[in-house]
């Protein structure tokens, strides 16, 4: 990368993405309410491939508490089930032979304590992560100052610009956190 511009376009770029990863995480994050989210990244050994549930079936919930998985081949039903359970997600799948149902309970007082604290973990790790992003844009900065390609005025502006799309980066993610929380602590 030769400019400033680069640099921050980069760092921008990748905190977007770590941001995007956060609201992936909190959505498979359970809330007592029914969310295809919660199972879409179970891997399914099909074949002996792990496959996303979400491609080999259709998820939907019918009824704010309940998530409905139809497979597309119905000799995957078993498999699904098992993955499910392994998943360790709280929740446990009824099939009819054609479609798994999962009821999802309410959730205790408790129970809703230990998800704000997962929520709570994986806000720290992106906030982590976009502390990273800063840093290596910061040495790409000053490495380009230092081998002459930009002004001593050019370098602290970007180190500022890098400064403010972290922050924002990560006052977002006190934002997503902030709802997340609410909406898991809502009885």
């Amino acid at each position: 990368m030769n400019t400033v511009a680069e640099v921050l376009n980069d760092a921008t770029a990748k905190i977007a993405k770590s941001f995007d990863a956060l609201k992936a995480q909190f959505a498979g994050l359970r809330t007592g309410k029914a969310s295809p989210a919660m199972v879409d990244q179970i891997k399914v050994d099909y074949y002996g491939c792990p496959t996303p549930i979400k491609n080999l079936g259709t998820i939907s919930t019918p009824e704010p508490r309940q998530i409905k998985i139809a497979p597309f081949d119905p000799t995957v039903i078993d498999a699904m089930n098992k993955a499910i359970l392994a998943a360790n997600i709280g929740v446990t799948p009824q099939s009819d032979g054609k479609v798994l149902r999962i009821t999802v309970p309410e959730l205790n007082e408790e129970r809703r304590k230990e998800i704000v604290k997962v929520a709570k973990t994986q806000a720290e790790a992106q906030k982590v992560a976009m502390r990273n992003i800063r840093r290596d844009a910061n040495d790409a900065v000053k490495k380009l100052e230092k081998d002459k390609k930009i002004s001593e005025d050019d370098m602290k502006a970007g180190l500022d610009k890098i400064q403010k799309a972290t922050d924002d980066g990560i006052a977002k993610i006190d934002a997503e956190l902030k709802a997340k929380e609410s909406e898991v602590m809502a009885v």
